[in-house]
């Protein structure tokens, strides 16, 4: 007769074990056209942190080779490094904006040339009534970036997580009541 193993031995070797089988595994997909947000208001600070592959951004997804595809990827970043016009939060919320960040790595020199590089971007603003905020506006971002036609977020705040998408035509994400 085969002797079974005892329940509680397999769970604990079930949950042993898939935190490690999900290290292995990218926290966000590499899609053309689709925008991965995670914004969380922790107290006032909103930091909303974008993921994207370059083609959603540029238009190409390797090093500038071009004069023209240079002042591309420059007019991207320099555009994503003043976004406050690109994430509008509520305006119940009181949210001004504070500083950004644009990079990639396929930009630095020696980057090495692969099949899908991504652009990470972030944004943090100081809200004075968190509480009020809802929902923020991605016209600006959706504007000037049109190969950006679908944004998945994953929402942190006092009230709750949520997870939304928002595809085109559609320009505000709203969570919660």
């Amino acid at each position: 007769m085969k002797k079974l193993t005892p329940w509680w031995v397999i769970s604990a070797l079930a949950l042993g074990v898939a935190p490690v089988l999900a290290a292995g595994t990218p926290a966000h997909a590499h899609v053309h056209g689709a925008v991965q947000l995670d914004i969380a208001l922790d107290g006032p600070t909103l930091t909303i942190t974008l993921e994207a592959p370059l083609d959603s951004v540029f238009g190409f997804e390797h090093a500038p080779r071009t004069a023209a595809e240079k002042k591309t990827a420059q007019d991207a970043l320099a555009t994503l490094r003043t976004s406050g016009t690109l994430f509008v939060p509520d305006a119940a919320a009181g949210c001004t904006f504070k500083s950004a960040t644009a990079d990639s790595e396929a930009l630095h020199p020696g980057a090495k040339a692969g099949e899908h590089a991504d652009l990470d971007a972030s944004a943090e603003f100081t809200c004075a009534k968190p509480e009020q905020l809802r929902r923020i506006d991605l016209g600006g971002l959706l504007d000037r970036f049109p190969r950006v036609q679908r944004l998945q977020a994953q929402i942190v705040t006092a009230q709750g997580q949520f997870k939304q998408t928002l595809q085109r035509p559609a320009r505000v994400l709203t969570w919660g009541r």
